[in-house]
């Protein structure tokens, strides 16, 4: 079949990218499904920071590719093998496919399986396959979804039926931004109530995290961002105090607020000077979950000795250490309770060809999620 797709040709293109275009809208030619994969109609999509990384090349991926990982749509149709999905089933992708048999996903980890990264890195399905072309060329799948444009072809395994009555726009978030954020503070920190938590970089996943802390009871919330304004936001939506990362005195400001730290701290914007921010306002016996993505090279220096005379520990948090098919019906139900409304996050919706504006919105800080509708 033919589609409309937003095509990313080269990375690092500069700003702004209404100017520059490095998504470029054109018509691509997806096969049908193989073996254990499912034909999508795509109902929405997140522009999410990691897309936009994979467009300021801080994450280098093959070229030429359709990105886009964060979305929702209805099965058009199966292939071969596809157990417990049918045509018409309302579904949430997952950005990583599930392999079921590798050292992680025996743990019980499939959030970080093997061969899902394996395929993500060489631009494929799990397969190995490529459903994608361009003028009759192969092109590569982003996370094994492809999300911007009007159909994507997954594996099986990336994807999550959900109930008919979910709007898909709201069921989008799940893949990313909820998953990753509200999973980082219920899953890794595994937050009680009652308990203090921090969370430094307010875009969609920090925001989520934050939403989850509040629905968890947590009876201190930090918010920590350089924006006036998403600052703001997280006052409304729950924040018992919220500091300026811009300000050279934020951690000892935060330290004194807090008497000496917090025990949680997530930290979500996938950059060093972030990830210090938050070990340093972590207290003695304290923890840093980090769920930000920094440029692959980046590195974290460890104060040793702080590290081991306070105990503190610095962890990762993938996915929100998900494990999906158990982890989305759960985030689902606080949604559709109320506990978790996440349809706050939406920052108004567009079009293909409005992608490149979006993307200058979300570099610049002026949105949270704005969720792309590539069929209208």
């Amino acid at each position: 079949m033919r589609m409309k797709a937003a095509v990313l040709h080269q990375q690092g293109l500069p700003r702004p990218y209404v100017e520059t275009k490095p998504l470029v809208i054109e018509e691509v030619e997806l096969d049908p499904p193989g073996p254990g994969e499912v034909l999508i109609e795509i109902a929405a999509a997140g522009l999410c920071h990691s897309d936009l990384s994979t467009i300021e090349n801080l994450r280098p991926r093959p070229m030429p590719i359709i990105i886009g990982h964060e979305g929702a749509g209805v099965i058009r149709e199966t292939g071969p093998d596809v157990h417990g999905l049918q045509k018409g089933d309302h579904v949430v992708c997952l950005f990583v496919a599930s392999c079921g048999d590798c050292r992680p996903c025996r743990k019980g980890r499939p959030n970080i399986c093997e061969g899902g990264f394996a395929a993500r890195a060489a631009g494929t399905l799990p397969s190995g396959a490529k459903r994608l072309k361009l003028n009759g060329e192969f092109i590569h799948h982003n996370s094994g979804l492809s999300l911007f444009a009007q159909y994507a072809v997954v594996d099986q395994s990336a994807l999550v039926k959900i109930p008919k009555d979910v709007p898909l726009a709201d069921a989008a978030l799940f893949g990313c931004a909820v998953m990753t954020g509200a999973g980082a503070v219920l899953n890794t920190a595994g937050l009680r109530a009652g308990e203090e938590i921090g969370v430094v970089g307010l875009g969609g996943v920090g925001m989520s995290a934050l939403l989850a802390a509040v629905a968890a009871g947590a009876s201190r919330v930090v918010a920590v961002d350089m924006n006036p304004a998403k600052l703001e936001l997280a006052r409304q939506w729950g924040a018992t105090h919220a500091f300026d990362a811009r300000d050279p005195d934020c951690a000892a400001k935060v330290r004194e607020a807090t008497s000496g730290g917090l025990d949680t701290v997530i930290e979500t914007a996938g950059a060093i000077p972030a990830l210090q921010l938050a070990y340093a306002i972590a207290a003695r016996g304290g923890e840093v979950i980090t769920a930000g993505l920094p440029h692959v090279n980046s590195a974290f220096p460890l104060p040793a000795f702080n590290m081991v005379s306070e105990e503190k520990a610095v962890r990762g948090s993938y996915m929100g250490s998900c494990v999906p098919t158990r982890d989305i019906p759960k985030l689902l139900g606080m949604y559709r309770r109320g506990t978790l409304p996440v349809t706050r996050l939406q920052s108004g919706t567009i079009a293909l060809e409005e992608i490149n504006a979006g993307f200058d919105r979300l570099a610049a800080g002026e949105t949270l999620r704005q969720m792309l509708l590539p069929n209208g």
